[in-house]
């Protein structure tokens, strides 16, 4: 069997085109790695942005505790606003 032209037989080269590659996707990893922090962090803002938006303006109300209030532990919010 020939071997196909465009295979390298060269074990330093093949070396250093793998190191190459790695190089390349560790980069990438960390450029992936970056934007999943990124994510992580407009989520947690958007979370916290939605449970404010979620509390009355007034404060907390039922005899809850701040801790309660911000934890969701609290009275059953689902009854809030209703007559």
């Amino acid at each position: 069997m020939s071997r196909s032209t465009d295979r390298q037989t060269d074990p330093a080269a093949a070396t250093a085109s793998l190191a190459a590659e790695a190089a390349l996707l560790e980069g990438r990893l960390s450029l992936l790695r970056e934007a999943i922090e990124s994510v992580d962090a407009r989520i947690d803002a958007v979370s916290e942005t939605l449970r404010r938006l979620q509390r009355p303006a007034t404060g907390p109300t039922d005899g809850e505790t701040p801790e309660e209030w911000a934890s969701d532990t609290g009275p059953d919010r689902s009854k809030r606003g209703r007559a």
